[in-house]
């Protein structure tokens, strides 16, 4: 198969692909905000005189000059755009600053003078827990009878790990243009993975429709969750701004800026009891899960339900209960990030079979064979959707086998017998994610696709680019619709005013959604276009058989007649002489994924559309001195179903898992006793770098595995492949226990940091 390359590749390389910052504006203000020095207390009082005389500023402003709804809660109005009374966390916005240089804006922020009676902050989840700061009830998920067969299990333990946040570090940081017009009007150029709610929360603190508020977006510096619903904060402070002084203002976060006040993605604390058998078959588990939502909602509450929704993982588990909890804590509010709460909960799963089989004395792979959902029988999850189309086993055989797995495990044992500063660790983890919003109303997408006359087309659709290559397959798929080569087709920057009501590009739908909604469009543009070609070749070849509508083909950039294949015009020519039959060449599209039916107050149904399964086998080795963790080896095999770009596939597999990396082994939140981010910066917080991934990475997507229930028997990949980072974290564990002679269970945090390792090499060999 010829590979397609991303559609903006050249000009990422070239330096010519145009990001928001990049975009020039006549005029511009720079904004720029005034937050929060102490993480909760009460405003006493303010004083903006001495600031307002800085040379070139232009405004100053306060809650007071909000003309709408002061919020940016996209769920519930609990996250104010600008500090009223209190505040409730380092950086919470007070004041906004239009100024004509960032310099200017720096030099007034220090001549504001801001009064706050201090009052004492929760910042842990134990904290919070005490202080018993619950966003909400706990929500309780169940099948069969935990509590009663826990007791009865012929083995059980309890356990706990503790999960740490991550910081999204999208190369580029929260930005937003915004651009006053007549009247009400704002043109709105973000940064977001999620234009519609930018639209819709810009439009409530404007106090204007939604109508008034345009919002565009061509391409994202990265996202991963991090701009679904933070980008509207820039952009409503950026319009608050515009609409005071009469021109456009931009806001850009500097690195610095962007990492103390933008959430992260949730640290949890997750408890479980087990029981289970001899032959390390699961029999009951109880779960409880702990979130740190952060100062506000947000998306904590469905963040959380993808946790219960996945905290079983690959695993049948016929007695199980789930009970999650997400607390309120004196943090910025914490957000959507890649597997939107997914990884937490499998980490979980994982560590609970990983467990079993220490206590077994076996290799943790059994066990985790030995508990996969099952085919026909044992494949139905705890909400009650049953597992179809279960890729483990065929994944499981392909991956063991590819991978040497048993013969490594063997070379591993006898590698550790005879060296004593260096000892290596290896493990197989899968992952089963489900594909779907669990918030219904957002599964549906729509499109706008356009014809030209010199057989050019621009697709229009509601999904945001922002790396992944999503572009590039909606032209792929527009160009495999209309028997088009690729050079025809253009993919046009995402705008409210084109397509409308959009959903977020997350919960790794973006393909599966807009592409059925752009192929939707093209099949009403085609059968107007049959219809007229089917009349013209009749017309043409009177006394003749007349053409079919249905005989009509599109392939080649050709549209011919499939029975009278001499009847042949070019697809250009086909779209001139529609135009010149007064036939529209311009339709919309609209999809809404369907047998989605879950009930959040039985917590039982069709949570999902369908199920995206991964495996991967990764080998580490430790410096027991240092602490220090290489990853020799990771083999991943993924399930994409039939890859519409295998070239993008695999860079999302690869991308996905290196960021899952930096979860499970470096990035770790620093906080001061007063609630400020101290590591804010590249020099401080640590990504994975070059040196940090597999020595030797492998990556394959497995064959002959068609998805029916998507856009040309895809699957999505965007989520599903960062968890498999989890196989390197407990190779890491293995790796730990092989210090030790004894048998025992450990508390190894993530991330694994080199801190993490020597403390946890501490406690194992005291």
């Amino acid at each position: 198969m010829e590979k397609i390359f991303h559609e903006s590749a050249a000009y990422h390389i070239t330096g010519e692909a145009i990001y928001l910052d990049d975009i020039p504006q006549a005029n511009v203000l720079i904004g720029h905000l005034v937050g929060s020095k102490v993480a909760k207390g009460k405003i006493i009082s303010t004083n903006i005189e001495q600031a307002l005389k800085v040379k070139g500023i232009h405004a100053i402003l306060s809650h007071k000059d909000i003309l709408g709804i002061n919020n940016l809660g996209p769920i519930v109005h609990d996250e104010e755009a600008l500090a009223v009374s209190e505040v409730r966390f380092v950086g919470q916005a007070i004041f906004l600053i239009a100024a004509e240089t960032k310099q200017q804006a720096i030099d007034a922020e220090r001549l504001i003078e801001i009064v706050i009676e201090e009052q004492k902050p929760v910042f842990t989840l134990f904290e919070a827990m005490s202080a018993d700061t619950k966003v909400q009830p706990t929500r309780t998920m169940k099948t069969g009878e935990a509590e009663t067969f826990l007791p009865l299990a012929e083995h059980k333990f309890s356990g706990n790990i503790e999960i740490g946040g991550q910081e999204h570090w999208y190369l580029e940081t929260q930005a937003s243009l915004c651009i006053p017009g007549e009247g009400n009007e704002m043109k709105i150029i973000s940064s977001t993975q999620n234009p519609t709610e930018v639209q819709m929360i810009v439009a409530e603190n404007l106090g204007v429709s939604i109508h008034e508020v345009e919002v565009e977006t061509r391409r994202l510096g990265g996202g991963f969750g991090g701009k679904e619903t933070n980008a509207h904060h820039v952009a409503t402070w950026a319009a608050i701004l515009a609409k005071h002084c009469k021109q456009p203002v931009k806001i850009k976060l500097t690195r610095d800026e962007d990492q103390k006040i933008t959430g992260k993605r949730h640290p949890y604390f997750i408890e479980y009891q087990v029981g289970f058998t001899q032959q390390g078959i699961i029999q009951a588990i109880e779960m409880d899960i702990h979130s740190n939502a952060g100062s506000a909602r947000d998306l904590s509450m469905s963040i959380l339900e993808r946790s219960m929704l996945h905290a079983e993982n690959a695993y049948f588990v016929e007695n199980m209960t789930i009970r999650a909890t997400a607390w309120k804590t004196n943090l910025p509010s914490n957000t959507a990030f890649r597997g939107f709460g997914a990884p937490q909960s499998m980490a979980a799963m994982e560590n609970i079979i990983d467990e079993i089989a220490r206590f077994l004395s076996v290799d943790a792979a059994e066990i985790r064979y030995k508990n996969f959902y099952g085919i026909e029988k044992r494949n139905k999850t705890p909400y009650g959707q049953l597992v179809i189309n279960n890729r483990l086993f065929s994944i499981w055989d392909e991956l063991i086998q590819t991978s040497d797995y048993y013969k490594r495990r063997k070379e591993i044992q006898q590698f550790n017998a005879v060296n004593t500063y260096l000892k290596k660790g290896l493990a197989i983890t899968p992952v089963k994610f489900g594909i779907s919003f669990t918030t219904s109303f957002l599964n549906q997408a729509g499109a706008l696709v356009n014809i030209y006359t010199d057989g050019t087309i621009l697709v229009n659709h509601g999904g945001v680019e922002m790396g992944q290559g999503l572009f590039t397959k909606m032209q792929q798929i527009a160009a495999l619709e209309l028997g088009v080569s690729l050079d025809k087709i253009k993919v046009n920057a995402t705008n409210t005013s084109k397509v409308p009501n959009t959903s977020p590009t997350a919960a790794s739908s973006g393909s599966d959604l807009n592409g059925a909604a752009v192929k939707e469009a093209i099949l009403k543009l085609k059968e107007r276009i049959q219809a007229v070609v089917a009349n013209y070749f009749s017309e043409k070849n009177q006394g003749k058989q007349k053409s079919e509508i249905k005989d009509i083909i599109f392939r080649n950039n050709l549209v011919f007649d499939w029975r009278n294949p001499e009847r042949e015009i070019s697809f250009a020519e086909a779209a001139s002489i529609a135009r010149i039959k007064q036939v529209s060449l311009s339709a919309t599209g609209f999809y809404k994924t369907p047998d989605i039916n879950y009930n959040r107050e039985t917590e039982t149904g069709n949570a999902f559309h369908y199920f995206a399964f991964g495996m991967a086998v990764s080998e580490v080795s430790i410096d027991i001195l240092t602490g220090e963790c290489v990853i020799e080896r990771s083999d991943i095999l993924h399930d994409v179903g039939e890859s519409i770009n295998p070239n993008i596939d695999i860079g999302q597999i690869e991308g996905a898992f290196v960021q899952g990396l930096g979860w499970v082994t470096s990035e770790e939140m620093k906080y001061s006793a007063k609630g400020e981010l101290l590591n804010y910066s590249p020099d401080t917080y640590k990504i994975p770098g070059i040196r940090n991934i597999p020595k030797d990475f492998r990556v394959s997507l497995l064959q002959n595995a068609p998805n029916f229930n998507a856009i040309r028997r895809s699957k999505a990949v965007g989520e599903p492949p960062f968890m498999l980072a989890l196989s390197v974290w407990f190779a890491i564990k293995d790796a730990l226990l092989a210090t030790s002679a004894e048998k025992k269970q450990i508390n190894l945090k993530i991330p694994a940091t080199n801190e993490a390792i020597l403390l946890t090499l501490n406690a194992l060999n005291k």
